[in-house]
């Protein structure tokens, strides 16, 4: 299925708007309808009431985003009024008299450690994790949290190495009614992401909507050093900035209906080789009424201000062939991953699929090199063909998987989506190399294939990277990491990596249905692939369990507001400390239910968990 070509199908006749399955004539209930045409697009085809035309790219809007979006309509993103069964819901479970968090840790080999504090039970998914680079004691975490009301971006705080965790509660760091630039108070977010610069100052964005307007943003907040991110305030100097209520500086803000903001990630150039050390940079999709560009902006002093947007992905002749508002331009695009290199070039990852066939899509990249100022399309080469996107996983219907929402991807038997355009990352060692790592279907059987039902596990969804010691210009050929001669005809899927500082070592961290019964009853567990060598014919695997237990499948059956999403990407960060030892961070959404001391219901339900491996 393609990128978007057709968003506009929430279409105007005759002076009647259809929005978000509602016929209305201008003067409907806002707080039941989406005014952003984009959003309500999407939220008809995950609801249901549409069939989605097989080329739009509404299905590739943030999973975290929609699903908000119709739980503020009164819907769920997996079953729009009868979902049935005991679950833990969005209050339930009292946490312990006396409790301000409910800390717990799954021990083992590796500790699998809580980082949410909130006790109700409610969905935390959708991670990032960074480390400062002046404190390695000093980590953060973020990610789509629902435990002041509808989702928000979360941001966690450790200064134990991660060995225990804090959070901002409703501080700015979770944007909570705060003011964009036209006046406009959002109270939605989703996609969290954040970076250090070089001085140890935390910078954490998001997306920023409701359904109530057409508005959306991409405000940034930071957290000066020596906070290490306890607290976050506005950007914007001049200011006593912890108490100002200034509307928030950030690369993105609209209030246009058919411009919808999505799935930004940062970086900050902390090389310090670089002539540009200190610049944060963002990048994220725009989607827009026939298309979906990859856009940039940067700040250069530290967050107050940021560029003009300025449209990346480019075009080609040679494999952007299809579905382009201007001929040969690279514009169906999502899910890009922005990391900068040793010399200060910045190189974006993101998925494209204007390409003749359905779900065939792929992976591009394009870069800016030191010199240019990166503000104008002309200063960034490519793009740059890295390998293919195979999307041809199962699409779901209602029921079958259950939970799976109508014009998401899933692996049956799971309800929850496994996105391959918002999971692919970039990374770059001391070097100049780059590894490229993505999710794909090429190899699964039949049975495990096109739309459901009757799609059946097992299904063979597989990790798959790439590498270029050229910069990008030419990428080796496509491998994959998780092939059946090693870890069977099972699913493996949102994959993130990180490369050690001379390269001599790739962490690939994903999801994965090879232990136990996992393929055929849903269940999970995250793995770490340490690929040794990696741009060696003499390269090695091996696999190393994260989890300590596998996690339950999350259903309608068994948790109704929580089935359906497990988040659109994790993370993993490694820490290159300077006397030699180098520490891989990850973050994932975990199912497994608190102990008893906690929670008198035993439902699956969604949290954060981190773990950290010394090398």
């Amino acid at each position: 299925m393609k990128i978007f070509r057709m968003l506009l199908a929430a279409a105007i006749v005759g002076g009647t708007v259809l929005v978000a399955g509602l016929l209305t004539t201008g003067s409907a209930d806002s707080t039941q309808v989406a005014k952003n045409n984009i959003l309500a697009r999407a939220m008809d085809i995950q609801s249901g009431r549409v069939t989605p035309n097989g080329k739009e790219p509404a299905t590739r809007l943030s999973g975290g985003v929609v699903n908000t979006a119709l739980a503020q309509s009164g819907l769920t993103a997996t079953d729009t009024s009868k979902a049935g069964g005991h679950h833990s819901g969005g209050g339930g479970g009292a946490p312990p008299t006396g409790s301000i968090g409910c800390a717990n840790t799954f021990h083992g080999s590796v500790n699998n450690i809580r980082v949410n504090q909130d006790c109700s039970l409610r969905r935390q998914a959708e991670e990032w994790v960074g480390v400062n680079p002046r404190d390695f004691d000093n980590v953060l975490a973020g990610q789509n949290d629902s435990v002041i009301g509808f989702n928000h971006c979360g941001y966690d705080w450790s200064v134990t190495k991660g060995r225990k965790w804090g959070s901002v509660g409703t501080q700015p760091a979770t944007f909570w009614q705060y003011i964009l630039p036209d006046g406009h108070t959002a109270d939605a977010c989703s996609d969290p992401a954040g970076t250090f610069d070089h001085l140890g100052n935390a910078y954490t964005t998001g997306v920023l909507f409701d359904i109530a307007s057409a508005a959306s943003a991409i405000p940034v907040v930071k957290s000066n050093w020596p906070n290490r991110g306890l607290f976050y305030h506005t950007t914007i100097p001049g200011t006593f900035q912890e108490y100002s209520t200034a509307p928030l500086s950030g690369p993105a803000a609209d209030n246009d209906p058919n411009i919808f903001h999505d799935k930004e990630l940062m970086v900050a150039d902390t090389r310090p080789a670089s002539p540009k050390r200190g610049r944060v940079y963002v990048t994220w999709t725009r989607f827009q009424a026939a298309n979906s560009p990859i856009v940039f902006s940067q700040s250069t002093d530290g967050g107050a201000t940021w560029s003009p947007q300025t449209v990346i992905s480019g075009s080609s002749a040679v494999f952007c062939t299809v579905g382009s508002v201007v001929p040969n331009a690279c514009d169906q695009d999502q899910g890009s991953d922005p990391v900068v290199g040793p010399d200060g070039t910045v190189y974006v990852i993101f998925g494209n699929g204007n390409t003749p066939l359905p779900g065939i899509n792929q992976v591009l990249m394009v870069k800016c090199p030191p010199a240019n100022s990166c503000n104008s399309p002309a200063d960034w080469q490519g793009p740059f063909r890295i390998g293919t996107l195979n999307g041809t996983h199962p699409t779901g219907l209602p029921g079958n998987p259950p939970g799976c929402p109508p014009g998401r991807q899933c692996l049956p038997p799971n309800g929850y989506r496994a996105p391959e355009f918002t999971s692919m990352t970039i990374s770059v060692d001391r070097h100049s190399n780059l590894y490229a790592t993505w999710a794909d279907h090429r190899n699964s059987d039949a049975n495990c294939r096109g739309t459901l039902p009757p799609a059946t596990s097992p299904c063979d969804h597989d990790i798959f990277f790439s590498f270029s010691t050229n910069g990008g210009a030419t990428w080796s050929p496509e491998l994959s990491i998780t092939p059946r001669s090693s870890l069977g005809n099972n699913a493996q899927w949102q994959p993130w990596n990180d490369v050690n500082g001379d390269g001599s070592k790739l962490y690939v961290g994903f999801y994965d249905r090879h232990y136990g019964s996992c393929e055929s009853t849903g269940c999970n567990d995250i793995t770490l692939a340490t690929i040794s060598n990696p741009r060696s014919n003499g390269r090695s695997i091996s696999y190393r369990r994260i989890t300590t237990a596998s996690m339950p499948n999350l259903t309608p059956a068994t948790n109704p507001v929580q089935a359906g999403f497990l988040g659109d990407y994790m993370w993993v960060e490694v820490s290159r400390h300077h006397f030699g030892q180098e520490d891989v961070h990850i973050v994932w959404a975990d199912t497994r239910p608190l102990p008893y001391r906690y929670a008198h219901q035993r439902a699956p339900e969604e949290d954060v968990y981190y773990a950290r491996i010394n090398q």
